[in-house]
C-alpha cells in the first residue's frame, strides 16, 4: 500500500465526504479510500466505447435488434 497526501482540499468537499462516511457507517480515511477505488475502477469514455463495439462485433451480422426503449417499456407495462 501506498501513502497519499492530498493538499488544499475545499472545506466543503472534506464536510460532505465526513457525512457520507457517517452515513456509511466508515471513517473518513475509509471513505475516501472507496471513492478513489471507485472512480479508478470506472471505465473512461474511449474505454466504454471500446467496449460497446466489441459487444456489437459479438451479434451475428444480420440481425436486427430491438431498440432498448421498447424492450424498457414491454418490461414497465407488465
Amino acid at each position: 500500500m501506498t501513502t497519499l497526501t492530498i493538499r488544499n482540499v475545499e472545506e466543503d468537499v472534506v464536510e460532505r465526504l465526513k457525512a457520507r462516511a457517517k452515513a456509511n457507517g466508515r471513517s473518513l480515511e475509509a471513505e475516501v479510500r472507496l471513492v478513489l477505488k471507485s472512480s479508478a475502477q470506472r471505465l473512461s469514455g474511449k474505454e466504454a466505447l471500446e467496449l460497446a463495439d466489441r459487444i456489437a462485433a459479438m451479434t451475428p451480422k444480420g440481425v436486427k435488434q430491438t431498440d432498448s426503449a421498447i424492450l424498457l417499456r414491454e418490461d414497465r407495462d407488465r
